[in-house]
């Protein structure tokens, strides 16, 4: 396996933080896609953005922008066929997604999504009512299962679980403790939560 292709997903319509682009609000004087960015760089050498319309309004990230190929907002498993198919332009082997509202995600992803020794693997965390809660944004795909994943799309599939599970897909388990790592920014609540679980864990 070459070095992934870090692929962070911002193609939604962030309806509950009233529309726009959610990963342009600042938390702590830093938007989180630039939280998210700086913490998939570190991890990664080549990241690209996945998000739709026009892309000169990310241009201050300094990432390559792809634009979903399948229409009408098909859900994350359309970012992670545009990250697929970047990724296979460039020769890479596999990507690794995160979401573009997720800044506090572990500093091991990578590491340890590759670890599962697994084409495809997707990080979840200890739940006291599931078991396993998983996180189905935060995964390592196989490029070259994109021509799978485009004819689901086009068939109807939207759901990730539902693509990921028949193809053997690898969990890997992350603590859930002090704090949780996939914590994600969907409301005005939710960001003041996030401020503070910066000055309690210093994140």
């Amino acid at each position: 396996m070459n070095e992934p292709v870090g692929v962070i997903l911002a193609g939604g319509q962030a309806t509950r933080m009233g529309g726009g682009d959610k990963g342009l609000i600042t938390l702590n004087g830093v938007s989180l896609l630039g939280r998210v960015r700086v913490r998939l760089q570190r991890q990664l050498n080549t990241v690209i953005l996945n998000a739709n319309g026009d892309p000169d309004r990310f241009e201050g990230l300094g990432l390559p922008v792809q634009a979903d190929s399948v229409t009408g907002y098909a859900g994350p498993l359309a970012g992670v066929l545009a990250g697929m198919d970047w990724a296979a332009g460039q020769g890479a082997s596999h990507i690794v997604t995160v979401a573009a509202d997720t800044p506090f995600f572990p500093r091991d992803l990578v590491a340890r999504l590759q670890q599962a020794g697994s084409d495809l693997a997707m990080a979840v965390t200890p739940d006291p009512e599931r078991g396993m809660a998983r996180h189905p944004t935060f995964g390592l795909w196989w490029v070259d299962a994109r021509e799978d994943l485009r004819s689901a799309l086009q068939g109807g599939v939207r759901k990730v679980v539902q693509w990921t599970e028949p193809r053997g897909c690898a969990p890997v388990e992350f603590a859930a403790t002090p704090y949780d790592p996939f914590f994600n920014v969907n409301t005005p609540e939710d960001l003041k939560k996030a401020e503070a679980m910066i000055a309690e864990f210093d994140l």
